[in-house]
Parts: structure tokens; C-alpha cells; sequence
């Protein structure tokens, strides 16, 4: 059976940068920093205490005020991010009684789902007794409550489950929910990613493994990848939707296209638990499986959203996984990275990399790799768009995201072509 052709219709985001897909590409366009000191919990002692936090989030008319209050930050990012990327793709609130809602679904997966409750649960348990506990608490804290309640909202009936890879996690739901329509079983998706980390025990956490940037005195200038001074990643959280519809279906309703869906692959490092293969030929592997799958040439790839989170040992095994695949055609490739500005939200970065991604296609601008004052040796023939946005009229992009355990995902998109 001949695979469906899959398009990019809307785009939501909850970022450091707010809600609004237009003024988040702007401000990274512009090379903003969204990475602050952290006031929302005391962490004086932590040795990293700034992150890339969401302030003044307001659900607005997207999810019932009293729900708000009770679920996970990582529900309400998950719920705005989906409502809004329907809104952008003109389906929401009127067009979604218009909708086959047997035929449409939801993927939009966490790394760490519902940490704030989990956290504020066990305090309740250790200090109040267990007869105190939320009964919310296990849905609450299960990474797939987000897209089931957007579900229940909606009303959507088709294929809905979260899938949980760590920092691959919104890649990995992208491409699930890209092959669902690919196949015929849904005419509709919404996917990508949600994360809210962001408390004392994420932040402990990420800080007891030892990743973390500890450049408090200068937050901004924290996330800086391929730098030679970097020193670990910055904490973001957040979420990043895309629309997926089967080509047929966005036609007939008239829906605005924006991008295409090429193609995707995953794999596995099979080699540590937090490092990569020092190669990269993990990474490669996912590249070349992916270009494989979109039925593309390697010479069409001219953009790179790299997975690139600032640490030591990742940013350069991507690099070398990127110049595995494509040799001297780097010469001809431009790549950035968009958690020098956002930092890494994990779960839900590759959804707001791809929402970025789609902005490149539809702009025709790449944002910058900020903070890259001494550029790694070996870099030179690889345009990271360092400092200030470029303009490029994007042929064949690519966004990659690997997660702890191994977990290489890869997604290609490009523009509409009728």
C-alpha cells in the first residue's frame, strides 16, 4: 500500500519565550537569552541555580480553572501547546466538531511526566501522613495524562499514548504519530512533547549526575554549545505541538500548510546509560535510516537543527555522526542549535525544535547559535550560524534528538511541494 503523504499544519509552544509561536521564532531570530536565575524554590546551595523557567503562564480559556490548579505544570504545558497548535491550524475551538474525532489522535509524550506532584506527594506522605495524599496523585504524575486529557477535551478517539525516551522523547512521538498517518489509521495528530522539571528534586537530580552548567554568575552565557568553554547544559522546560495531517485530508479542509513531513528513524547507542558512542556512528546510523526513509539525497540536506545541549562529550559526537554521513557536503550545510537560547527541556525538546524547524521552512530565517565565543577545533568548514540569524531557503531539514539510554532519533522536514 502507498504511504500517505503527511503535512505540517499548526504549531504550539509554552516556552520561556510565552506561548505565541510568532514571538518565540522572534526572540530567537533576535539571539535571546531565556535562561534566568531560579526564584521559584530556594537552591542557594545547589551549585547551578538558574534555568530556563516559564513565568506568568496563564492557561487562559485552553483548560478549567479548577484542573489548572490541581495537575502537573507538565499537563497544563501539554494541553495549551495542543490547544494552541490546533488554533494555528485554524481547526480550534469552532473546526473541531468538523473533524472525524475516530480519526484523529494524540502523541505527545514526557521524559519525567509529573514531577512537581510526585515531588509535593512525597512531602505530604513524609511530613502529613499518607491518608493526605492527593487522590490525583497517580494520574497526575503518569507521563501519558497529558495527551488523555487533551484527549478527553477534544473528544479525539484515535491513537493516543505517550511514548517516554528521555531527551528523545518529542522526536520519538513526531515520527509514531507521522506513521500512523502514513498508514491510514488516523487522518489526524497532534504531537511532540511536554516537561516541567524545573523543582528541587529535577534539579538535584540532573545536578547529582553531574551535567549541569554551574555558570551562575553569567546564566545567560551558560548554554553554549560546540564552545570550548562549555561546561553542561541548562535546564529548560515547556512543550512543543505540531499538526500532522494526511496531505488528502489537509487539502480538503482548506488547512494552511506549512511544511511537509519527509520521513524519520530511531536507534539505539546500546553502549551507557548517559554517554553517546564517542563516534557518533549511533547518531550516523539514525541519519542515514532517516534519509533513507524520506526517499531523499543526502546533497538536498542544507539545515541541521542539532541536538547540541552544551555538554562535553555530546555536542561533538553529533558532529562527528553528522560529518560520517554527509563528508565534504558539510562544507554546504548549516546547523544551529536552539538550546543555546532555550536551554534543554528535555522531553519536549525536539517538539520545540521542530516548531522551530517549521518556522526556518516557512521564515526562510535560521536563528543563531548563541554564546560560541572559541569554537571547537575541526569545526571550521561547518556553518553553526554563530552569533547572528541568516537567511537560507531551506531545502531538506534536519532535527535530532538522543536521549539518556541511547535513544538517537531523527525527523525530516521540507517544504510543501503540491
Amino acid at each position: 500500500m502507498k504511504r500517505k503523504r503527511v503535512v505540517v499544519t499548526g504549531m504550539g509552544v509554552v516556552s520561556c519565550f510565552g506561548t505565541d509561536v510568532d514571538k518565540f521564532y522572534e526572540d530567537l531570530l533576535a539571539g535571546k537569552s531565556g535562561i534566568v536565575p531560579i526564584e521559584e524554590f530556594p537552591c542557594q546551595e545547589y551549585p547551578t541555580r538558574f534555568a530556563g523557567v516559564i513565568r506568568n503562564f496563564d492557561t487562559g480559556d485552553y483548560l478549567d480553572k479548577k484542573q489548572a490548579r490541581r495537575v502537573d505544570p507538565f499537563i497544563r504545558y501539554t494541553v495549551v501547546g495542543g490547544k494552541k497548535a490546533l488554533e494555528n491550524a485554524g481547526i480550534y475551538p469552532q473546526g473541531v466538531q468538523n473533524l472525524n474525532k475516530e480519526r484523529c489522535g494524540i502523541i505527545i509524550g514526557s521524559g519525567m511526566g509529573g514531577m512537581n506532584v510526585f515531588y509535593e506527594g512525597v512531602d505530604t506522605i513524609l511530613h502529613k501522613g499518607y491518608k493526605r495524599l492527593t487522590p490525583f496523585f497517580v494520574p497526575y504524575i503518569i507521563t501519558n495524562m497529558g495527551g488523555a486529557l487533551l484527549g478527553i477535551d477534544l473528544g479525539f478517539m484515535g491513537p493516543n499514548y505517550s511514548i517516554s525516551t528521555a531527551c528523545a522523547t518529542a522526536n520519538y512521538c513526531i515520527l509514531a504519530a507521522a506513521e500512523h498517518i502514513r498508514r491510514g489509521d488516523a487522518d489526524l495528530m497532534l504531537c511532540g512533547g511536554a516537561e516541567a522539571p524545573i523543582n528541587p528534586v529535577g534539579l538535584a537530580g540532573f545536578v547529582a549526575v553531574k551535567a549541569l552548567s554551574e555558570r551562575n554568575d553569567d546564566p545567560t552565557k551558560a548554554s553554549r554549545p560546540w564552545d570550548k568553554a562549555r561546561d553542561g547544559f541548562v535546564m529548560g522546560e515547556g512543550s512543543g505541538v505540531l499538526v500532522l495531517e494526511s496531505l488528502e485530508h489537509a487539502l480538503a479542509r482548506g488547512a494552511p500548510i506549512i511544511a511537509e513531513y519527509l520521513g524519520g528513524a530511531v536507534s539505539c547507542d546500546a553502549y551507557h546509560m548517559t554517554d553517546p558512542r564517542e563516534d557518533g556512528s549511533g547518531v550516523a546510523m539514525c541519519i542515514e535510516s532517516a534519509i533513507a526513509d524520506a526517499g531523499i539525497a543526502k546533497e538536498d540536506v542544507n539545515y541541521i537543527n542539532a541536538h547540541a545541549t552544551s555538554t562535553l562529550v555530546g555536542d561533538m559526537c553529533e558532529v562527528r555522526g553528522v560529518r560520517s554521513v554527509f563528508g565534504a557536503h558539510v562544507k554546504n550545510i548549516k546547523m544551529n542549535s536552539t538550546k543555546s537560547m532555550t536551554g534543554h527541556c528535555l522531553g519536549a525538546a525536539g517538539g520545540i525544535e521542530a516548531v522551530a524547524v517549521v518556522k526556518a521552512i516557512q521564515t526562510g530565517m535560521l536563528h543563531p547559535t548563541i554564546n560560541i565565543d572559541n569554537i571547537e577545533d575541526g569545526m571550521e568548514d561547518i556553518d553553526v550560524v554563530q552569533g547572528k540569524a541568516k537567511p537560507l531557503k531551506v531545502k531538506v531539514a534536519l532535527s535530532n534528538s538522543f536521549g539518556f539510554g541511547g535513544h538517537n532519533s531523527t525527523i525530516i522536514f521540507g517544504p510543501y511541494q503540491p
